[in-house]
């Protein structure tokens, strides 16, 4: 095991830890389950920016209505 780590340049730990998770499934599985991994994390990524965008417009919107507070 150690020479074929070796060989595919991860550690025998990698190994260990990706035949844990990914043992049981055929390969077309592994494949599906690793590009809806990276749409997920794509996806995460488009919601935080969105979130970002709504509490920047937020407190925007706050500001703008203490602004016409204070000059009344």
């Amino acid at each position: 095991m150690a020479i074929a780590c070796r060989e595919a340049e991860i550690s025998e730990q990698s190994y260990y830890r990706w035949r844990k998770e990914y043992g049981g499934l055929q390969i077309d599985q592994a494949r599906r389950m690793r590009d809806l991994e990276r749409e997920n994390a794509r996806l995460r990524r488009l919601v935080a920016d969105v979130s970002l965008e709504k509490q920047v417009l937020a407190d925007v919107a706050a500001g703008a209505e203490g602004q016409r507070q204070q000059n009344l």
